[in-house]
């Protein structure tokens, strides 16, 4: 009986990884294959091409605010139906001043200082109190917009049954020492994923936060003591009704992460907050055979939960092999605990200054997932703060 049980939760358990990293991105690949996205667009010179209102919350952000500004004005979309709001979470630093300074040069900038750290969707929410577009582009400051982001973005909201548009975010550069070619190659697969859902279905589960555009008659804004704005506000517009796309050609570029802490930090703040969304919407799991709530349980809640289907996995597969199962139960748990034991070998390559493109993956795989546990933790004990510190900016350039 114990093996029986036993046997049951390893191989559930092994299934339920294998879809949400392996079988799903295969079959979602399958659906999507020929399939194109919305053609209901604005043209390039549409007389009617709608205003729009860039939101952005910045802490500390001075090495990288006056790029992202020249960035985002150095584009195809007409200036004057654009207004820049940027809101200070208490900056310490020179943000404050280098914003002031650059409203000289685009009076399109409105700019909102806060003198307590109010936590980035008590910004935004602020921010888009006061905008009036019918388009909000929500972004980052490290990510840099090319000059037709902003059009190719917008252009689908001639679409009514468009709500929400997701940009293609790009890490041009990175370095073997660290962890970056490992997250560059975990976002492409990304925003391929989130592009195909939304071709499918017209469901993408959650934009990037560095880049999207949503229909301000389906913008619902994240709760103050929420840490993850972004894909509440994704998931808002999908349970309002609308579709949510993630349109490829609107590309934007970003500094990726390159040292694990600095990742790891991100990642688990991330989980906490994907644990936050799941509680409020959590209706979106269900019918199961509506393709919102398969993708919403492939995508997205089995790869949470990945770290607790890993534990279950190994703790059923020491209970097979302790009750006499044959070998090749010894052989899974021999390779579920050696994986592991790959990343110290990792570690101590990159000391000696040797670099395994497949070892680091091991080291990405085992770092996030411990990364979502850490988070689920947090989750369960409660949030106490939403407030945050930037990711160290170009850290392949300070390396």
């Amino acid at each position: 009986m114990i093996s029986t049980v036993a046997a049951v939760v390893f191989w559930l358990s092994l299934l339920l990884v294998a879809h949400t990293y392996v079988l799903f991105p295969w079959l979602l690949a399958r659906q999507a294959r020929g399939r194109r996205q919305n053609a209901q667009v604005f043209a390039a010179d549409a007389a009617d091409l709608p205003a729009v209102d860039i939101l952005l919350a910045v802490h500390n952000e001075e090495q990288v605010i006056e790029e992202k500004i020249h960035s985002t004005f150095a584009t195809t979309y007409p200036l004057d139906r654009l207004t820049f709001y940027i809101g200070s979470d208490n900056s310490t630093d020179r943000t404050p001043a280098l914003v002031a300074r650059l409203q000289q040069e685009y009076p399109q900038i409105r700019f909102r200082p806060f003198s307590q750290r109010t936590g980035k969707p008590g910004v935004m929410e602020a921010l888009s109190q006061e905008a009036t577009a019918p388009v909000l582009v929500l972004t980052d400051a490290n990510v840099f917009f090319a000059p037709d982001t902003l059009y190719q973005l917008v252009r689908h909201f001639y679409n009514p049954a468009i709500g929400l548009v997701g940009g293609n975010i790009l890490n041009p550069e990175h370095r073997e020492e660290g962890i970056s070619g490992q997250e560059k190659a975990y976002l492409e697969r990304e925003n391929l994923i989130k592009y195909q859902e939304g071709v499918v279905w017209g469901a993408m589960i959650g934009a990037f936060g560095g880049c999207f555009a949503v229909r301000r008659a389906a913008y619902q804004p994240a709760p103050a003591h929420f840490l993850v704005d972004d894909f509440y506000i994704s998931l808002a517009v999908l349970r309002a009704g609308y579709q949510a796309i993630n349109e490829l050609q609107a590309v934007c570029y970003e500094d990726v992460s390159d040292r694990l802490p600095e990742e790891f930090r991100r990642k688990a703040r991330i989980s906490a907050g994907n644990f936050q969304n799941l509680r409020v919407f959590r209706g979106l799991l269900w019918p199961l055979w509506s393709g919102r709530a398969y993708a919403f349980w492939s995508h997205k809640v089995l790869r949470w939960f990945t770290p607790l289907l890993l534990l279950l996995m190994l703790v059923a597969n020491g209970v097979l092999v302790a009750q006499g199962a044959g070998w090749f139960y010894q052989l899974t748990l021999l390779g579920q605990l050696g994986l592991p034991l790959l990343m110290v070998l990792d570690w101590v390559l990159r000391k000696a200054g040797q670099h395994n493109r497949l070892l680091r993956f091991i080291t990405h795989f085992y770092s996030m997932n411990a990364a979502l546990l850490v988070g689920f933790w947090r989750f369960m004990r409660g949030i106490k703060t939403t407030v945050w510190q930037p990711t160290q900016r170009f850290q392949q350039a300070t390396r």
